[in-house]
């Protein structure tokens, strides 16, 4: 019976020391009670759980994004910044004048700068996506940076591996960081064959087994190619046969997504995210040079667009592409277009959202009809009656799996990346989104938006209010677990 009862005094003593690191370390609210809960009603199983997924790495700094050691040219690279940016205020019409808090917001938090002269391409499916990469890759110099979440070994993913390979073979430098969980299939034969060629590749944060499932919670979600410093390719198709619906490549689901080719000064911060997660990944010292950042004057002078780029993990001080979009939703005064695949959102989200619609603005939100997740699925279903009673207008896309990340604001700002609208996009994972300030681009988004919405649902007030009981107390019990999604 002592030996019990020293055993229970220990526990206890244990359980009171997680309950203060969970509360001192957890920055939301309502992660930190869900954390509690588990860790107090879940005895031994709970604390593993916290320690498993719940540590905040925001907190501790995944790794150092910090790629110059030199302060002084750090203090002249961010007074560069600052002079791009002005210069491209002074420039910008109507799209960054009406939007300038969002411009100041990624300016302010992550040096990220805003950059004239871009010309973007709206990538619409993988159909769309990859001859345009192909084309881009067949026509690079002197450096293939490639960083991807999933790339599968199929058809698609043989054909880019064998364009790096002969790129690589004609001395062209070629990086390749792949997510050790996402893209798993690749260790068994394809990195092997890109080695041997003189790809260099590397896996995102190496899942070994005894780390494995805190390993698996902190993900490189990024899809980053740069070219030469000067194209660069970002959004939310993964290199997979799945996203390209053509005849005959077997894929019984129709794969709805988005992706944007940028060539011009925009690309900078793109390649200032792969030589950071280059340096973490390989353990190498890679330094910013011309080569990797070419002079403005080198671009072709063939685009107008103005684009920053928002991102964040981690390794961040703030959720900047939680920040951002939040920004984005504040500044708009007439219509939001948001498409996201997983949508559970935070109190902050879900009541700037609120705010927008009840205000008199155009809200609509386009999520798949089925997701592939039952969980999410259920989760998210228990945010929409919330929503609705406040004027947004949801449309569930019946085609196949929408899974494309985009928001128009006002026709005036286009948003496409990496980042669903949920905890673990804004909190564990490491993301990217391109923010483009020009009403032609935002506007040919919004009617692919709109052209989205031909194959999807409305869903209707009434009738969803009338779902079974049933029904709604599985959602809500879904809910109740959404922060640790």
């Amino acid at each position: 019976m002592d030996w019990l009862l020293l055993a229970q005094i220990v526990y206890v003593l244990i359980l009171i020391v997680v309950c203060g690191k969970i509360i001192y370390d957890t920055r939301s609210n309502v992660k930190t009670l869900a954390y509690l809960l588990v860790a107090i009603f879940i005895p031994i199983i709970g604390m593993l759980f916290y320690f498993t997924i719940g540590i905040n790495y925001r907190k501790h700094k995944m790794y150092s994004k910090k790629i110059l050691d030199d302060n002084d040219l750090a203090k002249h690279l961010k007074e560069d910044i600052l002079q791009i940016s002005e210069k491209a205020f002074a420039k910008g019409g109507s799209a960054v004048r009406d939007n300038k808090e969002l411009a100041v917001l990624l300016l302010s938090d992550i040096n990220s700068a805003l950059t004239e002269g871009n010309h973007v391409k709206l990538l619409v499916n993988g159909e769309k996506k990859f001859p345009e990469v192909i084309s881009a890759l067949k026509e690079a110099k002197h450096h293939i940076h490639i960083e991807y979440y999933i790339y599968d070994d199929d058809t698609i993913g043989r054909e880019i591996e064998q364009l790096l390979i002969q790129k690589a073979k004609e001395g062209v430098d070629v990086r390749f960081i792949y997510d050790d969980f996402g893209s798993r299939s690749l260790r068994k034969g394809m990195v092997g064959r890109l080695e041997e060629a003189g790809v260099k590749s590397f896996p995102f944060y190496r899942i070994r087994f005894i780390a494995l499932a805190n390993r698996i919670n902190y993900r490189n979600h990024r899809k980053i190619i740069v070219i030469d410093g000067q194209t660069a390719f970002i959004g939310g198709i993964n290199v997979s046969d799945k996203y390209i619906n053509q005849n005959g490549n077997g894929n019984t689901l129709f794969w709805r997504d988005t992706h944007l080719r940028i060539d011009g000064p925009g690309v900078y911060y793109l390649q200032y995210l792969f030589l950071c997660d280059w340096n973490f990944c390989a353990g190498s010292r890679l330094k910013p040079d011309t080569s990797f950042f070419p002079s403005m004057d080198s671009f072709p002078k063939k685009g107008k667009k103005l684009v920053q780029i928002a991102a964040s993990g981690p390794d961040s001080d703030m959720p900047t592409i939680l920040f951002s979009l939040l920004q984005a939703i504040n500044l708009a005064e007439e219509e939001i277009l948001i498409t996201t695949p997983y949508f559970i959102p935070g109190e902050s989200l879900m009541d700037a959202l609120c705010i927008a619609s009840l205000g008199g603005l155009s809200v609509k939100l386009l999520v798949p009809g089925v997701s592939d997740s039952k969980l999410v699925n259920a989760a998210s279903s228990s945010y929409y009656e919330e929503l609705l009673h406040a004027g947004v207008e949801i449309y569930l896309y019946q085609k196949g799996f929408v899974h494309a990340k985009t928001l128009v604001a006002d026709r005036k700002v286009a948003i496409i990346g990496t980042a669903n609208m949920d905890t673990r996009s804004f909190d564990l994972n490491f993301e990217v989104n391109a923010v483009v300030y020009d009403e032609e681009l935002a506007n040919e988004l919004a009617d692919v938006f709109y052209d989205d919405l031909k194959d999807a649902e409305k869903i209707e007030k009434e009738s969803w209010n009338q779902r079974g009981r049933i029904k709604k107390l599985s959602e809500r019990t879904a809910r109740l677990v959404s922060p640790l999604l």
